[in-house]
């Protein structure tokens, strides 16, 4: 099993990369999330791994995060969500939103996530609703925020903005600023999308 990489990175697309290590280029596929975390091309980068195997192939898997794989091997383990369905959920959310939507039930916040329906909705909330507190630590240290970020995607909504648009900007901004107060946070958000 392939636990962890570091290598050069090669090439980069935003749900896979090319990892040179000692001469041996891995093909990686990667989050969005991951994708965003990843320094320009020719640098080395470290990133933790997930070996999928089937009968016809062998998929290689990498986080930026400790906590994001956990998160992945969580998501595989559901019944009927594999590792490229597992791949696009943490593309389309962040893992912190996941694990507050997965704790509470906010079944809404999970169907929409492109590619999950109502029934695999409920059944993530039903098999990860416990399972998400034995997480690595990181995610309370990731984002102390994410009660922040969330209000300030539902105030950008309820104004008529895109959710996946207004959490990227939203995302960028407390990125920026880890303490910014939700009113400010949400008047930049509009700055932002209205230039």
């Amino acid at each position: 099993m392939i636990g962890y990489l570091t290598g050069k990175l090669v090439s980069k697309k935003p749900t896979q990369l090319i990892l040179d290590v000692n001469g041996v280029g891995y093909l990686v596929n990667i989050s969005i999330t991951t994708f965003e975390k990843i320094p320009q091309e020719k640098e080395e980068i470290s990133l933790f791994t997930y070996l999928s195997v089937k009968e016809d192939a062998l998929d290689l898997y990498g986080f930026f995060t400790m906590a994001e794989k956990e998160m992945f091997e969580l998501l595989i383990g559901v019944n009927g969500i594999g590792p490229k369905l597992a791949q696009s959920i943490l593309s389309g959310i962040e893992i912190q939103e996941l694990k507050e939507a997965l704790k509470l039930g906010n079944l809404s916040r999970i169907i929409a996530i492109p590619g999950i329906g109502r029934k695999t909705g409920e059944r993530l909330l039903i098999e990860l609703r416990d399972k998400v507190e034995s997480l690595a630590e990181s995610f309370d240290t990731v984002i102390s925020s994410s009660s922040v970020k969330s209000d300030a995607v539902a105030a950008l909504l309820s104004l008529g903005y895109n959710q996946k648009i207004s959490e990227k900007v939203i995302r960028k901004l407390v990125d920026a600023k880890p303490e910014i107060q939700i009113e400010e946070l949400v008047k930049e958000a509009l700055s932002e999308l209205n230039n």
